[in-house]
């Protein structure tokens, strides 16, 4: 699919109608849409600039993009729950994915982040993807391979239990960040320290408050990170219309916690953290 330009046949567009409405296409020379408002001819589509309009026969007009990477996370087919933008966008900040890094994540689901790693790290970077449910990496495979039209060349996913991984596994070679995404990610917490860099980032998403605690708990006993924080996002539009300006009913409020820490030089244990004393 490409990006930018005139649309091409493959392109995956989205027709919104006059009442926000979504449709999903992939742009198929002589194709037809059937839809109730009549049918949208895919000719009408290619070759036409983003942001154009397209009627269908009974003229409805639908405005006509392409997929954004959040429009593709939040309509692929799951298996698993999906880690939403909301989150993904503060996994690639705040774990500070960059260009050419070697990232493994545990816990691929339905590659909704693996996506999103994939593009961060660039054609020099790697994305290893462990899942110890088969039925959930065929889910990966098939969104990733559909989002980049073929399978990333800096992509390996496995199938298996990231807690019997050793560095021989990895060719000996340690990662810079490591993501954990899976019911019981303390568990995983030695295998962790082992495989992270010096100064690398190590970051877990969890949905209770259980999980939140024993993670937590978790990397403070391995005693070789930083002290660990944990935040939650919320994020709510608003309506803006004149004087009814406000913010709307519904919000994206809790998914998941993230929790984030840091780990230390080999030999080096984490100095006790102090709190301020009270006036």
């Amino acid at each position: 699919m490409a990006y930018s330009g005139p649309f091409q046949p493959g392109d995956r567009v989205q027709l919104t109608d006059p009442k926000r409405r979504h449709l999903t296409i992939t742009l198929q020379p002589d194709a037809k849409l059937s839809t109730h408002k009549g049918i949208i001819n895919h000719n009408d589509i290619i070759g036409a600039d983003e942001g154009t309009i397209v009627k269908s026969e009974q003229g409805t007009e639908y405005l006509c993009f392409r997929h954004l990477l959040v429009d593709h996370i939040l309509s692929m087919p799951r298996g698993a729950a999906v880690i939403y933008p909301k989150d993904s966008a503060q996994i690639l900040t705040e774990g500070d994915i960059f260009p050419g890094a070697r990232v493994l994540e545990a816990g691929a689901g339905s590659g909704a982040l693996t996506i999103s790693l994939l593009r961060a790290v660039g054609d020099t970077g790697q994305v290893i993807s462990y899942e110890i449910r088969p039925d959930h990496l065929e889910y990966a495979e098939k969104n990733v391979d559909q989002y980049f039209g073929t399978r990333p060349p800096n992509w390996d996913p496995r199938l298996g239990d990231l807690r019997a991984t050793t560095l021989d596994d990895l060719d000996g070679q340690p990662v810079d960040r490591v993501l954990l995404d899976m019911l019981e990610p303390w568990e995983c917490l030695t295998v962790a320290k082992q495989l992270l860099v010096p100064g690398g980032v190590l970051m877990a998403y969890v949905a209770t408050v259980p999980q939140l605690m024993n993670v937590m708990e978790g990397i403070r006993e391995q005693q070789c990170f930083t002290e660990p924080r944990a935040w939650e996002s919320l994020v709510r539009e608003w309506r803006v219309e004149g004087l009814a300006t406000r913010p709307e009913h519904r919000m994206n409020a809790h998914t998941a916690f993230l929790i984030w820490a840091r780990r230390l030089a080999d030999g080096v244990t984490p100095p006790r953290p102090q709190r301020r004393a009270r006036k």
